[in-house]
């Protein structure tokens, strides 16, 4: 009969070594799920998931539901689109800089609300962007160094979300509806400038333009209607003093009676 230690020890050896493989094996297929230059960690204390300049041009798919901080920086990202972040209900800090993001789809951040304290979307390619992107949303929005379009449009978002401490300056009017207002800061020029009054008031003046058009082209038929009756009922009196004076009363009353 062997003895018992030995066989014990190669036992718990053997078990350990299992375990050691299988833990590799786990973390192997972890690592292989996430998109080439991708990798979790832990900073802080939070859990975070780092995709800085790993080339990406979308939106990662597997990005682990439990983390805190999402980097995806310095990517090729041109597009946001609905609930791309929708299975990450504990994210507190996501930063989308130095993408080539142009259009971000109402309800993209949809999920984020309540939890969400920091969204930086520096550096990108926005120009307009609807005040419904970011509703519900409680995060301090880094806007700046995007090429914007300021007119009303801008002024309702910028009315709309919280943007982040010294952002602010940074958001410049790439054009505009005013010529005189490109390369200046569009706190600045809001300052100065409703954007959305200026637009009410040209479509107020477009409505009434083309409500003195209508006005106009109902009048014109009018005097026509008129004028037209007025001239075939004079040439019919004519053709009548042209009668026999019998049958021109005859035709006389009737014509009366037609004009009434």
């Amino acid at each position: 009969m062997p003895p018992v230690e030995p066989f014990l020890l190669r036992s718990t050896t053997m078990w350990l070594l299992l375990q050691s493989v299988l833990l590799l094996a786990s973390c192997l297929r972890s690592a292989a799920a996430f998109p080439k230059g991708c990798y979790p960690s832990e900073e802080e204390g939070l859990k975070t998931f780092r995709c800085s300049n790993a080339r990406l041009t979308e939106v990662p798919k597997d990005i682990p539901n439990d983390t805190n901080k999402l980097y995806l920086d310095s990517n090729r990202i041109p597009f946001l689109p609905r609930d791309a972040f929708r299975d990450l209900p504990l994210l507190l800090e996501l930063d989308l800089s130095h993408n080539a993001i142009a259009g971000v789809e109402s309800g993209a951040f949809r999920g984020l609300g309540e939890h969400l304290h920091s969204l930086d979307l520096s550096s990108n390619r926005l120009v307009s962007v609807s005040k419904d992107a970011f509703s519900n949303l409680k995060a301090k929005v880094n806007l700046s160094n995007n090429p914007w379009l300021c007119d009303c449009r801008l002024q309702e978002l910028i009315r709309t979300v919280e943007l982040a401490a010294g952002s602010s300056g940074g958001i410049v009017c790439d054009s505009s509806v005013q010529e005189e207002h490109v390369g200046k800061a569009f706190l600045q020029v809001i300052a100065d400038t409703d954007f959305c009054n200026m637009y009410k008031k040209t479509t107020d003046i477009a409505m009434l333009v083309t409500m003195f058009g209508w006005f106009a082209m109902v009048i014109s038929y009018l005097v026509y209607y008129v004028r037209q009756n007025q001239e075939d009922a004079r040439r019919h009196l004519e053709y009548l003093k042209s009668l026999p004076s019998k049958q021109r009363r005859s035709e006389e009353s009737s014509t009366i009676s037609t004009v009434v």
